[in-house]
């Protein structure tokens, strides 16, 4: 895992003349943990603290200025001993079902329990990993921040639910959400397995758009929104090169020598969506890997 993290350090350059950091990332797993080296990347000061309820047995002792912390968010008294003094906020926590009520226990409920618990004059912003499921089926439209919001099952509604409560903490503290769409990288080999079995189906071309964000480019835009000057409330974080789901499983699969996916149903739970990332890009973050066929190309041949 960590060393996987070293792949984005060519997205950082270090500054020993910002501001030093006290970030707390709530739910800190791969992503978390990218955050966090790049965090020690760019500031040598900056702390960051891993919240999970198990943490990682593996050594981060390469990891400078990073801690560790055993906590649950949907047990308020697990949370008294946050540090103190954090200044910033990544909430990137996941449920342990898929069921409406851990939803809600976790986004919803956890991240105000968190918020009590860190609340500080010191807290400047609030960083909220949330989804596209927010939006629900738009078929080949281009959507974008301003779209309105319809999502289609209970995931998309209460991450929704959330991102409105944090959104009328603002007042308090700069709050942002995170619209994040598919995330792939190193370790998420899960598709690629499929296709290179031929048990992955595909729908017909144009009938379904589908969205990717590689997870250097992921951790690399928290890093870079996590310091934003002015920022926007919310931003989409997905690459540059929305697909039609056809186009990109035969891609795919050309590319691990599967074969060409029969035709099937697109998934039920998720929408058809083509997304912008333009508010992200005007904000001056430059993608790595601005088209997941490539991204998955440069993975395949590691």
């Amino acid at each position: 895992m960590i060393n996987r993290v070293l792949e984005t350090e060519s997205q950082v350059t270090p500054s020993a003349t910002s501001t030093a950091k006290r970030v707390l990332i709530a739910g800190c797993g791969d992503l978390g943990l990218r955050v966090a080296r790049l965090l020690a990347l760019e500031n040598a000061s900056n702390q960051s603290w891993g919240l999970r309820r198990n943490p990682s047995l593996e050594s981060t002792s390469d990891l400078p200025g990073f801690s560790w912390m055993a906590a649950d968010l949907t047990q308020p008294d697990t949370l008294r001993d946050v540090p103190k003094d954090i200044t910033h906020v990544l909430y990137a926590a996941a449920p342990n079902a898929r069921t409406e009520a851990d939803y809600r226990a976790v986004y919803r409920n956890g991240l105000e329990r968190l918020l009590q618990a860190v609340a500080s004059p010191t807290l400047q912003r609030v960083l909220f990993v949330s989804s596209t499921a927010v939006y629900g089926d738009h078929g080949a439209q281009w959507i974008d921040e301003d779209t309105p919001t319809a999502p289609k099952s209970f995931n998309g509604q209460v991450l929704l639910e959330t991102e409105q409560w944090l959104h009328s903490q603002s007042a308090q503290f700069e709050t942002l959400s995170l619209r994040l769409s598919g995330i792939y990288g190193p370790g998420r080999s899960y598709l690629l397995d499929r296709l290179r079995t031929g048990q992955a189906t595909a729908p017909a071309a144009e009938s379904h758009w589908v969205n990717r964000i590689h997870i250097e480019d992921a951790a690399a835009a928290v890093l870079h929104l996590l310091t934003l000057p002015n920022p926007q409330p919310v931003y989409l974080v997905t690459d540059s090169t929305p697909l039609p789901m056809r186009v990109l499983y035969d891609a795919l699969a050309k590319l691990v020598g599967g074969p060409v996916p029969t035709e099937g149903a697109a998934p039920a739970s998720v929408g058809s969506k083509r997304l912008s990332n333009a508010r992200l890009r005007d904000s001056g973050f430059s993608f790595k890997w601005p088209d997941s066929r490539e991204g998955h190309a440069a993975l395949i041949s590691e």
